[in-house]
């Protein structure tokens, strides 16, 4: 067994240890979400936290890990008598694997069992094993929606329900949540994101001497494991004991209204949804009090707090940035500080010295603070070429109406178009093609039920063969690859014009993220096309990439087409399963270089001859209109759309729809 990388040993990242620590104190705060670049020592502190974690007392023979001073009443394995003896064990931390199936997560009927002895027993899942320790996600934010859900309703309820397949069961499962992520991969929905009590950002550091250290460690470690144990060993029974001790005084430790209004004054200043926020807020300071070997929340723990829980509660969508702040904050608390604050200094302690709210200062008014920059280029073209105009900002984006791929695909679960998944609602059986991987119980005992007398069958079990096990087909839906291709030539680039363009766009990304896709961002114009942003899971790094988008030039169409073909043919290599959905943003139009209107229709044919999804937007715009969206979209086999119509709640797209199912 290899020896953990011990937790004192970790440099630097001193946010991720205090947030760990904070936890190991005060599992009520509710877990950790680590965001950071690969290579920071992420998973590494994560997984050396649990030496710093008391051992817990548990039932002997338990599967569900009960205290034994306090057992479930409805576990499985009980009922347990409580007070009862139990034996001690190190606590323990789970890893979800972010492929992991739902009966792995939750749990299941014992199928062994079942057919062999004729009997409900039910198997655990991660949720029983987690129980009173850590559940640890590696790359969270790749974990499928299905398993998501299952994460939300037990953290939220501190028990896992389980009623599938004839088996109905309900277990504690009570645990400590570590995430760790990369946002180049793609960010969390929103739930799951409210669900982690704290968020840190990790970076590696930019200090010669500081990488010196760690690379020094982690080779230390690496040329003896145990040795380089032993050597921290000191360090870090002295945190175990703190961890032990400030657990010990947590309750102690005295929230005070002063407090209090200045937690509730942060989060309703910062514009936090719900209440979760000032609970962790308050848990979090109860516990830096305690690590701090004090029995008084102070002013500063309330600010340490604020910095650890609210950052990533306070995005409203995924091109919002985390963050915090920190002037804002000051100001706030400042202005709630209250009279039964202890205040070490003196300064604030008298008879309403801190209960008033101060008149901010009143300095100067700086007229350009809070005006929009002026857009760059607004009276001529930009210095980077012929024809070529500034970047300008995107519209407001709006919720979009559904587009999809046709017919049942058999990609990663999300949530765009049919599919064959792994979840989702069971639609028949059928003969497993390879190894089985999920039973249909039904069908396999209907199978095998009219040869158990020829079987020789005799007592409670079920003679089953190989050839009677049936394959479940279920129906979910999948994520797409949505590929744009996006028309930047001189064409688009009227202010106003290409403002709605790129809001549409933007709407559609956030669509994309919403239902769990992957993106890729081609443009055209001038004289060539390139691929802006290859295929990824960060719909906000599309987003960053469209805001900066330079528009001018010819209408290479053709080029455009044709670069976005070559980027699917690559990707259908390293993700077959995964279909597409090609969106293209244009007026129609195709200039520049011989006949590019017929070499335009000739790329498109290329989509409609393999069978590629495609909806063409149409840019076009004025009283006078020539259709040749229209005439694109019909040359990709695809359809045609006005930015109008891609409003959820238009009424022209109402109409328009009619009309199509009445065609």
């Amino acid at each position: 067994m290899t020896t953990p990388f011990p937790f004192t040993a970790v440099v630097g990242q001193d946010d991720l240890r205090l947030a760990l620590l904070l936890n190991a104190v005060s599992p009520s705060v509710g877990g950790v979400l680590v965001r950071g670049e690969k290579g920071t020592a992420k998973s590494t502190a994560v997984r050396a936290l649990t030496s710093l974690l008391p051992e817990v007392a548990v039932v002997p023979g338990c599967r569900f890990s009960c205290d034994p001073a306090s057992p479930d009443p409805g576990c499985p394995d009980g009922p347990h008598e409580g007070g009862g003896g139990g034996t001690s064990r190190p606590a323990r931390m789970v890893e979800l694997p972010v492929g992991a199936s739902e009966d792995r997560l939750v749990g299941a009927l014992d199928i062994e069992r079942a057919l062999a002895e004729g009997v409900k027993a039910f198997e655990p899942g991660l949720l029983a094993a987690a129980h009173r320790g850590i559940l640890y996600v590696d790359e969270v934010n790749l974990l499928h929606d299905h398993l998501v859900d299952l994460l939300l309703d037990a953290a939220a309820m501190g028990a896992s329900y389980v009623e599938r397949e004839g088996v109905s069961v309900r277990h504690a499962a009570r645990f400590l949540l570590v995430g760790t992520m990369n946002p180049e991969e793609g960010e969390l929905r929103p739930q799951l994101l409210d669900r982690f009590g704290l968020t840190v950002e990790v970076a590696a550091s930019r200090e010669p001497d500081q990488r010196v250290e760690v690379v020094r460690r982690r080779l230390a470690y690496d040329d003896d494991p145990a040795g380089f144990a032993a050597r921290w060993a000191d360090e870090e029974a002295a945190v175990r004991q703190r961890v032990v001790a400030a657990r010990e005084l947590l309750p102690s430790v005295r929230l005070g209204d002063a407090a209090l209004r200045q937690i509730a004054a942060t989060c309703a200043a910062f514009e936090v949804d719900g209440m979760r926020a000032d609970i962790v807020m308050a848990r979090t300071a109860t516990a830096l009090a305690a690590w701090a070997g004090r029995t008084d929340v102070l002013a500063e723990d309330v600010r340490q707090a604020a910095l650890l829980a609210l950052p990533h509660r306070r995005r409203r969508n995924p091109f919002d940035a985390p963050g915090l702040d920190e002037d804002k904050l000051d100001q706030t608390l400042e202005e709630f500080a209250g009279d039964d604050d202890p205040d070490p200094d003196g300064d604030g302690g008298g008879p309403g010295g801190g209960g008033g709210q101060p008149e901010p200062d009143e300095g100067p008014a700086d007229d350009g603070a809070g005006a929009a920059p002026p857009e760059a280029g607004e009276g001529g073209p930009a210095p980077g070429g012929a024809g070529e105009q500034s970047p300008v900002r995107a519209a407001e984006p709006f919720r979009t109406k559904v587009l999809s791929v046709p017919g049942i695909g058999e990609g990663a679960a999300g949530r765009r178009s049919r599919a064959r998944t792994e979840q989702g609602r069971t639609t028949g059986a059928r003969r497993p093609e390879g190894a089985l991987t999920k039973l249909h119980l039904a069908a396999t005992v209907r199978a095998a039920a009219p040869h158990q007398r020829a079987r020789g069958r005799s007592g409670r079990g079920l003679v089953v063969r190989r050839d009677d096990l049936r394959q479940a087909t279920r129906e979910g839906r999948e994520g797409n690859l949505v590929l744009f291709v996006v028309d930047a030539s001189g064409s688009m680039a009227a202010r106003q014009r290409m403002s709605a363009v790129k809001g549409a766009v933007l709407s559609l990304l956030l669509d994309a993220y919403q239902r769990r896709d992957k993106v890729g961002l081609v443009t055209f114009r001038g004289s060539a096309a390139e691929v802006a942003l290859p295929p990824t899971s960060s719909v906000d790094a599309a987003a960053a990439r469209l805001e900066s988008l330079p528009t001018g030039g010819r209408t290479p169409l053709a080029a455009g087409l044709l670069k976005a073909h070559d980027v699917l043919r690559v990707e259908r290599l390293r993700d077959p399963a995964r279909r597409a959905l090609v969106v293209v943003v244009t007026d129609g139009r195709a200039t520049g270089g011989p006949e590019p209107v017929a070499l335009a229709a000739r790329a498109a044919r290329l989509f409609a001859a393999e069978g590629i999804a495609s909806v063409v937007v149409d840019c076009e715009s004025g009283p006078v209109r020539l259709g040749l969206a229209g005439q694109l979209a019909g040359e990709l086999g695809g359809t045609a759309v006005t930015l109008d119509e891609l409003r959820a709640d238009s009424i022209a797209g109402l109409v328009k729809d009619v009309q199509r199912r009445a065609a």
